[in-house]
């Protein structure tokens, strides 16, 4: 009989990588059965989607009431009252005063592709300014804004134009806030007028890069520059939203708002749904028809991410997501103790990670990282790794999952981490 892996390899592209082997059967709160019937317990929420959990009632029962009504008009056409509901609780939630609105889309590159439609539209500039280690997407602007080569944009030809990439401010690998946006400084002296410029796009806690926050008053500092010079801030809330840091958003962190934010991911529970949401006086510049698409703000996702919203407030999960990560990094700091590879535990709330070098050096160690991920999937807990050298596992478990299933990951954790080193 032919495997389940052959018949991917027979029948889909090898440029969709797969973490695992593990084919889901179902799945609930923070736990996926196979096939097979074997149990895992996923720190990885199908990359900080299921925040919520897999499956969270409340976000099941709101898809099913919606199902019974209708599942797609496209809104540009007939439109429905539960996409501008959302749109009116995004624009109260997003960080910033001032009146602001929203458009909705289906997935995070897909925001961060008209969040800067919409600022060259805006400022009539055509300059966009991301930073190293930042992700943005697989789309050819979105790999454009991408700071990591491999694999996102090695073979694929030339970039988009007018992009600029700035080195983000990291401590541990020796780039401070100050050399940062020195930078930025001799970007303008050197290579592009300011005044070109549309917008500066930055993630507050560099996903795919390696969950390196933004270091306390470096958004304050860019946020004077970009209102000096008229450009606009747009935050890359994909990952870094809807309570996975601790707060609602990860600019909250930082006491300034963004003039466009990007979201994706968490918002929908499980169901596919983006959404910009910035300054109404931006929003409104591209002229009708100018965003929007067939499947955007589909009502069954829409439906979803209101429960999701609800389930945030009701449950207490900004507040949880603070306490599930203090957790983590006091186990990671216990066992650090004994593991030298261990050179850094971080991350706000729960979104966490733990980065490795080649012991008693400051070699980045991909291979220890990979080494823990595999010796924690043979004991059925699901870890990602992440960061420019590969060198990180991040932590994503669902904000919602129960407290003894925890403790079961932060075991298994613990012996993969010393398995490793053998």
């Amino acid at each position: 009989m032919t495997s389940l892996t052959d018949r991917k390899n027979a029948a889909i592209s090898r440029g969709v990588g797969m973490t695992t082997q593990i084919y889901a059967e179902r799945a609930e709160n923070a736990e996926i059965w196979d096939k097979d019937g074997n149990r895992y317990i996923d720190f990885a929420a199908g990359i900080a989607v299921v925040n919520t959990g897999h499956r969270h009632p409340r976000v099941v029962e709101a898809v099913k009431a919606q199902l019974d009504r209708f599942t797609h008009t496209c809104h540009q056409v007939v439109p429905y009252e539960n996409y501008v509901a959302l749109a009116e609780r995004l624009n109260r939630l997003v960080p910033g005063n001032g009146p602001k609105k929203t458009a909705f889309y289906t997935t995070g590159a897909e925001a961060v592709e008209n969040a800067v439609k919409i600022a060259r539209h805006h400022t009539g500039r055509a300059g966009i300014i991301a930073f190293a280690g930042g992700f943005h997407g697989r789309t050819f602007l979105g790999m454009s804004l991408t700071g990591k080569v491999q694999p996102y944009k090695a073979g694929f030809g030339p970039m988009m134009n007018d992009i600029w990439h700035l080195p983000f401010p990291n401590a541990l690998h020796g780039v401070t806030a100050d050399e940062a946006l020195a930078a930025l400084d001799r970007l303008f002296k050197a290579d592009i007028d300011p005044s070109r410029v549309a917008a500066i796009i930055v993630e507050p806690v560099q996903g795919e890069g390696g969950f390196y926050e933004a270091p306390p008053g470096f958004m304050q500092r860019l946020r004077q520059i970009c209102d000096q010079y008229s450009i606009l801030l747009i935050a890359d809330e994909v990952q870094t939203g809807f309570a996975r840091t601790g707060k609602l958003f990860a600019m909250e962190h930082h006491g300034v708002a963004a003039d466009l934010t990007t979201m994706a991911k968490g918002l929908g529970g499980g169901l596919p749904i983006s959404a910009v949401t910035g300054r109404a006086d931006v929003m409104d510049s591209p002229a009708p028809g100018g965003l929007g698409g067939t499947y955007a703000g589909n009502p069954l996702a829409v439906a979803a991410a209101h429960a999701v919203l609800d389930v945030i407030e009701d449950e207490g999960l900004c507040e949880r997501a603070t306490r599930l990560g203090q957790r983590l990094k006091q186990r990671l700091a216990g066992i650090a103790e004994t593991v030298p590879e261990i050179v850094d535990i971080r991350g706000p709330g729960f979104m966490n990670a733990v980065e490795f070098n080649t012991a008693g050096s400051d070699k980045p160690s991909a291979d220890f990282a990979n080494r823990v991920r595999e010796e924690a999937l043979k004991r059925n807990l699901i870890l990602l790794t992440c960061g420019v050298h590969g060198n990180v596992i991040r932590f994503l478990a669902p904000l919602t999952i129960q407290d003894t299933v925890f403790d079961e990951a932060l075991d298994i954790l613990e012996d993969s981490i010393q398995a490793a080193r053998n």
